[in-house]
């Protein structure tokens, strides 16, 4: 997922179902604790863990930018197909771009959760 030693992570929307595993993964790799739903500092990547059922999503992405640095991504983590909570592919794809951001990647990043990349639009691209 590209996180290196120092960053500061925003985490969103952890529950009981989300993936401990990857989790302690990530803040080995960061060496620091989770900032959690907000934060006076500006963060280097955000970790939205997503259901469908749990909002909106343009509204919790433009949430999650609020405390982002411009080159930072956030990693939307959604359970995967046939899992509670599944939310389609095409839901993140229409949101992003109304949020001014973009789609880069998709992996599959623990037993039940994917994970989409998305970043900020680069300004002088059309």
């Amino acid at each position: 997922m590209g996180f290196a030693k120092g960053e500061l992570i925003l985490e969103i929307g952890y529950g009981a179902d989300c993936d401990d595993a990857l989790r302690t993964e990530i803040k080995k790799i960061v060496a620091t604790d989770f900032h959690e739903n907000s934060t006076n500092e500006v963060v280097d990547a955000v970790l939205l863990w997503f259901r469908d059922g749990d909002g909106d999503l343009v509204d919790e992405l433009m949430d999650a930018m609020a405390d982002l640095s411009e080159t930072g991504p956030i990693w939307v983590l959604t359970p995967k197909v046939g899992r509670d909570g599944h939310v389609e592919p095409s839901d993140i794809q229409d949101a992003a771009p109304t949020c001014g951001l973009s789609q880069t990647s998709t992996l599959v990043v623990a037993q039940d959760w994917t994970a989409t990349r998305l970043v900020a639009r680069k300004a002088g691209k059309r």
